[in-house]
């Protein structure tokens, strides 16, 4: 058995030992007549649920959760409410749950996972996924999710594992070789990257995105001629996506080519104003036009003004700041203390 096919050990039990919570007690049964008027606003909140009329549908299942605390689909439908409404904490408590007092749901641990990677909490997703794979060993859908979870939380080695099988159960479907790519990419494998990018291309061509990550993986092999041809497809599906003409900028800068470099450079900053890799790569280009001209302060202080602007936009650059440390033009420290704002 894979590492991903294994269900934490006593998660089903463990869940089940819950069902005490809120006021449900195991083994009770709520008065007839309370447990039908329950059941009555479930329905009735999943009717206005259907509609999107959300407080309505809230009102009616926390009336059913008042009536009777073990219904499962009262306190399921609360945190699909409560998803779409956006407050993801009070969703993932509601179909918790859920998932407790009905763990033998498979759409519920499959919500429950979802709104978990929402919160970032991954691994608590990881163990929702893990438990509805359990549920369905062969749907593919939930594997693909739980291989996206391993990954986010760094794993991966059974992200990897989650998507292979993913692609067994839906060999058509072309983001598990997308993520695929992305494991190998971030493993140094990068040919193994380029061959998983490929095969979600044949299965649908119409990814910007992945294109853009085949790029990037060419870049890394500095085949930037063959990068190009990749980001030019992407933009050619979606002409506004900013992050195509800044890794384009940056094969036309290690090209030498700085004209174009610095014409898609400026059109990624001007789709996309807070892209800090676009200004930095702005002062990136124009520093080197700098050094070929070094009459040019101009075009100095232009490039430590890029750099200035990337780091407003994303403080955590230690190069760039280093290099505005070396090519900022002296006297440009400030003399003047910030004003202080606060009662005298």
């Amino acid at each position: 058995m894979r590492a991903s096919d294994k269900v934490m050990p006593g998660l089903i039990l463990a869940l089940t030992g819950l069902v005490g919570l809120a006021g449900c007690v195991p083994g009770s049964k709520p008065v007839p007549f309370a447990a039908m008027r329950a059941e009555a606003s479930t329905r009735l909140g999943e009717a206005h649920l259907e509609k999107e009329n959300l407080d309505a549908a809230l009102a009616e299942f926390e009336k059913a959760i008042d009536l009777n605390p073990c219904l499962p689909p009262a306190h399921a439908g609360a945190g699909r409410v409560y998803f779409r409404k956006g407050d993801f904490k009070k969703a993932a408590a509601a179909l918790a749950r859920a998932v407790q007092l009905d763990p033998a749901n498979f759409d519920n641990a499959c919500s429950l996972g979802e709104v978990y990677q929402r919160l970032a909490r991954f691994a608590d997703a990881v163990r929702a996924y893990l438990h509805a794979c359990e549920l369905q060993p062969e749907h593919a859908e939930a594997r693909l999710n739980l291989g996206v979870c391993y990954h986010q939380a760094g794993d991966l080695e059974n992200a990897l594992e989650c998507y292979r099988k993913a692609a067994e159960l839906a060999p058509q479907d072309p983001r598990p070789y997308a993520n695929m790519g992305a494991v190998h990419d971030a493993r140094g494998n990068l040919y193994e990257a380029i061959h998983a990018y490929n095969e979600a291309l044949e299965r649908d061509p119409d990814q910007p995105m992945v294109l853009v990550n085949l790029a990037t993986t060419m870049i890394r092999q500095e085949r930037f001629a063959r990068a190009r041809e990749a980001l030019q497809q992407a933009l050619e599906r979606q002409p506004n996506l900013a992050v195509a003409y800044e890794r384009m900028g940056y094969c036309y800068f290690r090209e030498r080519l700085y004209k174009d470099a610095l014409d898609r450079y400026e059109w990624a900053a001007t789709l996309d104003p807070r892209m800090a890799e676009a200004f930095a790569g702005l002062g990136v280009v124009k520093m080197a036009m700098h050094l070929e001209q070094p009459a040019d302060l101009e075009l100095r202080r232009q490039a430590v003004e890029d750099w200035h602007r990337s780091l407003e936009l994303k403080p955590d650059q230690p190069r760039i700041r280093r290099l505005v440390e070396k090519y900022r033009l002296a006297g440009s420290d400030a003399a003047v203390p910030p004003v202080l704002l606060g009662t005298p």
